[in-house]
């Protein structure tokens, strides 16, 4: 086995225990090495002075989060029954709501609210014991894929300084990439749990549409039929740990599916007699050579294993992110603040009013034809899961771009659209709600971090961690940290 080799020794990096995963910290408090109370004071360290760096946080909820951790270390000493996530501390993404801590949602319309309710995921992870640190930043809305906002400015990379997180979960990824805590909360409509992921180099999963419930609130409900909530790790084992926590049923989301709570199994197999198709663009999409090369050694990586790998293209409407995605999603945003005005707008990114814009100018047809294509679409992941049991692609056509950017306008020397064609692997999965992950599988040549893609059937998340937890173990990358050196 041999790890992912890091372009830069990590420096000035913090504490060990704020680096540790959630695995690691439970076998800690089980054999009393530390407390909550340690942990959590290590993790607020790495949270500032990543911070301080990065652009990472929006609100702290730290005072909180130390009465938190001592009420949980009293019980602990006490021998008292905890739950299975106490004393872990989690960040959670600024559309998510938590109680009494402002959603700015990255927008300068949602300045003064503040929830009077926690989301179903945040009130599951506070039952199981899990230590809510700060919200993490994001772009407007999560409308685009950097988490850059008027709110909070600029989130940089931990890989380097000049290159964005990606997003829009994008204060998450680079949190955990630079280790202040095991597990951040993300959400993803085109995109935006993966591509900070890969951006950032660590472990990102979108769940199936509806395992996670996204109720009581989502600031605002925008990709309404394509968002998913769900969590960013180190380790594919916290991944599993996250989710057996945060897959619940909630009537208050029409979407949330009813199924039983399930255990998920991370512990690295062979992936003997395993089908894997897999596809380097889609069948048209434009690569970087870079990621090309990537995938073609995560592949081989795959195969010794004992996966057995199948070039398979998908057969997607190349007009598909013009005529599918952007009419469904544009709408959906425009929708989330139809009641704004002009002036309640005005102070908002450039951007993200282009995006309202555009979603005014669809008819209701336009919408329900994208539908009709979406439903196409989904025909298409699922004639291919008829032939094996999951698909891999590369995460992102790119690597990260500078901070500031709304992405790139070509790849390897092909225009694509800024906003979302260089990222045109993860929204085709939105839109057939199927889950993905991303696992850390390289570095491109100036030594920014590359995502290999995962995609598993409706509901078969087990086959998702079985392949990375397979990945994980031959190609680690949980101990490949970034310098904290400024670039």
């Amino acid at each position: 086995m041999t790890a992912l080799s890091a372009p830069a020794a990590a420096a000035d990096a913090p504490s060990d225990l704020a680096r540790l995963s959630a695995v690691d910290l439970l076998a800690g408090y089980r054999r009393k090495r530390f407390t909550p109370v340690d942990v959590l004071e290590d993790v607020i360290a790495a949270l500032e002075a990543t911070n301080a760096r990065c652009n990472v946080v929006v609100t702290a909820m730290y005072e909180q989060a130390r009465a938190d951790a001592a009420r949980i270390t009293a019980a602990m000493r006490a021998g008292e029954p905890c739950g299975p996530l106490a004393g872990i501390p989690v960040t959670i993404k600024d559309l998510v709501f938590v109680a009494g801590v402002p959603a700015y949602a990255g927008s300068p319309m949602n300045k003064s609210f503040v929830p009077d309710a926690d989301a179903a995921v945040v009130a599951a992870l506070r039952a199981a014991g899990a230590i809510l640190t700060c919200k993490t930043t994001t772009c407007e809305s999560g409308y685009k894929l950097t988490a850059d906002s008027p709110v909070t400015g600029l989130t940089r990379n931990p890989w380097n300084y000049a290159h964005t997180s990606g997003g829009s979960s994008g204060g998450a990824a680079a949190g955990v990439a630079a280790g202040c805590g095991p597990i951040a909360i993300g959400t993803d409509g085109v995109g935006s749990i993966r591509v900070p992921s890969s951006f950032c180099g660590v472990f990102g999963l979108k769940p199936t549409f509806g395992l996670v419930p996204r109720s009581p609130g989502f600031a605002p409900p925008s990709w309404a039929s394509l968002a998913h909530t769900g969590p960013i790790t180190r380790t594919v084992a916290d991944a599993a740990l996250a989710l057996e926590t945060i897959a619940l049923h909630d009537l208050r989301d029409a979407a949330s599916l009813a199924v039983a709570q399930r255990r998920f199994d991370a512990s690295p197999r062979p992936l003997t007699g395993l089908r894997i198709a897999a596809s380097v663009d889609f069948g048209y999409a434009a690569v970087s050579p870079d990621i090309r090369a990537a995938f073609a050694k995560a592949l081989t990586v795959l195969e010794s294993c004992g996966a057995r790998i199948a070039a398979d293209q998908i057969a997607l409407d190349r007009e598909i992110l013009e005529r599918t995605l952007k009419p469904i999603a544009f709408v959906e945003q425009a929708a989330a603040v139809a009641h704004k005005t002009g002036d309640e707008l005005a102070d908002c990114d450039a951007d993200y009013r282009n995006v309202i814009a555009a979603g005014r100018r669809y008819s209701g047809i336009d919408y329900v034809e994208a539908g009709y294509r979406r439903n196409q679409a989904r025909a298409a992941f699922a004639s291919v899961f008829t032939r094996v049991d999951a698909l891999v692609t590369p995460t992102v056509a790119v690597t990260a771009f500078g901070a500031g950017e709304l992405g790139v306008a070509s790849v390897d020397g092909s225009p694509v659209d800024p906003h979302l064609g260089w990222s045109p692997f993860s929204w085709p999965i939105n839109l057939a709600g199927l889950p993905a992950a991303t696992v850390p599988c390289g570095f491109d040549r100036n030594g920014m971090p590359i995502g290999l893609q995962i995609v598993a059937p409706w509901l078969d998340e087990p086959t998702i961690f079985k392949i990375a937890a397979a990945f994980e173990e031959a190609q680690p990358w949980a101990g490949t940290w970034p310098s904290t050196t400024p670039s």
